[in-house]
């Protein structure tokens, strides 16, 4: 991969920017709302397709979603080794059931639909994993919805099913973060979960959420989970690890330089995201002095799985069904200004149904642009003499 400086990818930014303004993105003349897409280029090329399916069943759900859009097949080949990385963002702090009720976590029923689904197109190893907020952690609660079972006990039913095998990994400690890829800003890399160096396919399957310093957690802003913990961790409370103090949180463009980053590196193959139990308002945890639990149910009468083969599709169509303006959130006017995929709406087609019906009323972030001091390195990254933190 070619490195850039990050006074190119500001040129670039700002010259797809113009691109993007000249397309009708930023220069609407509609009236009917925010980013409604009324009065856009009905004649653009469709570009991405994003499979939107309703129901109360995420099993179900996720294998519809997957064949609208080719199956499996069509992106996992037959021995190869696919990543499949949800957002535990708390899973692994509390250690219960709770992170999947309150919103905080992508829901086991999609993980075991996915992983059924790289199984049967062939795959040799499917690896569920996180890096979160802790080195190491059980599996143990990770149950589904219904409490009928749970991942540990499902990678063992689906490996002894099928030729392939699940497992499930604690990146820090399995896959630690020492795979080295090059950076938009001026440094000379940033270091991820070593997971990179095996995996063939790559999946996320973040949860719906806003994000107190990033707007919007989605299938981009997931990758988080992905960076080193003993470069850019720090201890809070003798507990868990918190990342936002060796990358840098200060700006929204800082923080999604980071992962964006990541998604550059090796751009993901397929984007399934949870619309059942999500987080409005301060995200990315639920709870007081936080965000607030949404239950996608009660807003639009069922629970709704996203999936897409473009990153950027998939997180474009998840914000405008969350009542964000595309335009207005960074990451993804910076990952399209990176060429990471499609954003603009009327080139992305929806499979399964109308943008109009998917769209809610979703509470943003009362965003943290600058949150304090950081400091520079982490007291474990003192020892490898580097922190990753954006510059300008």
């Amino acid at each position: 991969m070619n490195k850039y400086t990050r006074r190119e990818f500001i040129k670039n930014s700002i010259g797809s920017a113009a691109i993007l303004g000249a397309g009708g993105l930023f220069n609407r003349c509609d009236k009917g709302g925010p980013d409604t897409g009324q009065g856009s280029n009905m004649d653009a090329p469709i570009n991405a397709q994003v499979a939107a399916v309703k129901g109360n069943d995420l099993y179900d759900m996720t294998r519809q979603a997957i064949n609208a859009i080719g199956g499996m097949e069509s992106v996992v080949n037959p021995g190869e080794v696919v990543f499949i990385k949800p957002n535990f963002v708390s899973f692994n702090l509390a250690e219960n059931r709770e992170c999947f009720r309150n919103g905080e976590c992508t829901k086991p029923d999609i993980l075991i639909a996915t992983a059924e689904a790289c199984l049967i197109a062939g795959a040799q190893e499917v690896i569920i994993g996180d890096g979160s907020q802790k080195i190491t952690y059980s599996w143990e609660p990770s149950y589904t919805l219904d409490g009928s079972t749970n991942l540990v006990t499902e990678a063992a039913r689906l490996s002894s099913q099928y030729d392939g095998d699940v497992s499930l990994a604690c990146l820090e400690s399995d896959y630690p973060g020492n795979y080295q890829i090059p950076t938009g800003t001026d440094h000379d890399c940033l270091y991820i979960s070593n997971i990179y160096a095996k995996a063939d396919r790559i999946i996320t399957v973040p949860v719906a959420k806003t994000h107190n310093c990033a707007q919007l957690t989605l299938g981009c802003k997931n990758f988080v989970g992905v960076l080193s913990i003993a470069r850019y961790g720090i201890l809070l409370q003798n507990t868990y690890w918190d990342r936002g103090l060796g990358i840098d949180h200060t700006t929204v463009e800082n923080i999604s330089r980071a992962f964006l980053d990541v998604v550059a590196a090796k751009k993901p193959d397929l984007s399934i995201i949870d619309f059942s139990i999500g987080v409005e308002g301060n995200g990315p945890t639920a709870g007081s002095g936080y965000g607030s639990t949404v239950d996608v149910s009660e807003r639009l009468g069922s629970w709704v799985i996203l999936a897409s083969k473009d990153i950027m599709a998939a997180d474009a169509t998840a914000a405008r069904m969350m009542n964000h303006h595309v335009p207005n959130i960074k990451q993804l006017t910076m990952g399209y200004a990176m060429g990471l995929g499609e954003i603009r709406e009327e080139s992305i087609e929806i499979i399964g149904d109308r943008l109009a019906n998917l769209r809610m009323s979703w509470r943003a972030a009362e965003l943290v642009n600058q949150i304090g001091k950081r400091l520079p390195y982490s007291p474990i990254a003192q020892q490898f003499g580097h922190a990753y933190r954006s510059s300008g």
